[in-house]
């Protein structure tokens, strides 16, 4: 599933990361790594999507929430 697909307070895991070599130096440097685990905050339409890993809350795009395969953790 895409990362763009969770719903407001879930939890996952990150499986993958995209190909694009320039997408994944920025989004790396920011704290989303593979097998990452992480929350979806918030998760509005036409917003961006809020996600808390690593102790930091991140705003991420749409467009790059496209890029992210997750799974999903069911607590």
């Amino acid at each position: 599933m895409k990362l763009s697909e969770m719903k407001s307070g879930t939890h996952g895991t990150v499986k993958s990361l995209g190909r694009d070599e320039r997408f994944l130096s920025r989004i790396t440097s920011i704290g989303l790594t593979e097998e990452a685990p992480f929350q979806v905050v918030k998760n509005d339409r036409k917003m961006p999507v809020l996600v808390y890993v690593r102790e930091t809350l991140l705003a991420l795009n749409r467009k790059d929430c496209e890029k992210i395969e997750v799974a999903e953790v069911r607590a």
